[in-house]
């Protein structure tokens, strides 16, 4: 009987060294497996009514609530250095329980993404974030119930409101992010009906009740006036195939690209998804991610720029087609 092949090839020829493939920095770049684009990347912005100045968010060192001006400003440095989209919060000067600014034509919101759809064109991708949190009075991303619930088909309602007014101000992709059951199938059927069947949904499919979040809501000031979000955001312990129901659930209502959030903490999650759909993947690198690194680095902790790359290199390692990230800009500029 002949010898296996594996057994004959190793008596011919000496064990292969992996290093020879590490050897400098032109080889390393030749076969590097994963690379990160400018266009993969999506930058969150927030824009406030009634400032004056862009205001500094104090626990995300160069992170900005903006003014109008400044955000067509932003927005312009952001298309030039070839970021694929931006991603557009809203912080109106007056709140209620129902978030009515969160669709009203001349909102804060809606006049941004006009702004910004004058100010770039079709050189990057104007998202809107589709939610109340920012909106309400009371920092949940719904309307109540008397006592105190979230009411998941009342708040259908008003996503598929706010979704045509953000469709109708310019927005090219609309963004749920409220993780009610339903919600993309209550958007997609709302736009279809007002001429808006070419918008398309991004759906933050797979949303953690997470604790990285803290910074954005001093950024977007919407942190909830009592409880918290564990009744419609997932369970960071909760079973994978969770996960992967709710993506199957979005899908199946019509939404055309997908979200894992946070992105860090979840590249197993970001993985299984992208081995279970045919649609693209987002995964958003959220506050917290972003405040730590900056943290540490204030700190001389660590090297901040190979942190920053090395993290979003995990993230399209671990199957992101699209990265929500505060570094879009300065990353989109190295690349």
């Amino acid at each position: 009987m002949s010898a296996p092949v594996s057994a004959h090839v190793s008596a011919q020829y000496p064990v292969a060294r992996p290093r020879r493939l590490r050897r400098g920095p032109a080889v390393r770049r030749l076969v590097q497996g994963n690379r990160l684009h400018a266009a993969d990347l999506i930058l969150p912005m927030f824009v406030k009514e009634g400032l004056t100045e862009p205001q500094p968010v104090a626990s995300m060192p160069g992170v900005f609530q903006h003014t109008r001006d400044s955000l067509r400003k932003a927005a312009h440095e952001a298309a030039e250095a070839g970021v694929g989209g931006l991603i557009l919060f809203g912080i109106p000067a007056v709140k209620d329980a129902r978030g009515s600014a969160a669709d009203d034509p001349d909102g804060i919101l809606q006049q941004a993404l006009r702004d910004v759809n004058a100010e770039v064109g079709d050189s990057l991708v104007v998202l809107a974030d589709t939610c109340l949190d920012e909106f309400t009075d009371h920092g949940h991303c719904g309307i109540l119930t008397p006592s105190g619930d979230v009411d998941n088909d009342a708040t259908l309602e008003r996503y598929a409101s706010v979704a045509v007014a953000q469709a109708e101000a310019g927005a090219q992709m609309v963004a749920p992010s409220g993780m009610m059951d339903g919600q993309v199938g209550a958007i997609r059927t709302a736009l279809d009906a007002a001429g808006h069947a070419g918008v398309p949904i991004l759906a933050y499919s797979v949303k953690y009740a997470s604790a990285f979040y803290g910074p954005f809501r001093d950024a977007a000031e919407c942190a909830p006036q009592f409880g918290d979000r564990s009744t419609h955001q997932q369970d960071p312990a909760g079973p994978l195939d969770e996960a992967l129901r709710e993506v199957r659930l979005d899908l199946a209502e019509g939404a055309d690209a997908v979200m894992v959030k946070p992105a860090g903490a979840y590249l197993d999650v970001i993985t299984r998804v992208r081995a279970e759909v045919d649609v693209p993947v987002a995964a958003y690198q959220v506050s917290g991610e972003y405040a730590m690194i900056e943290a540490a680095a204030a700190n001389g902790w660590i090297d901040r720029d190979r942190m920053i790359h090395e993290s979003l290199v995990a993230i399209k390692r671990a199957g992101a087609d699209l990265i929500l990230t505060y570094w879009a800009v300065e990353v989109a500029r190295g690349l």
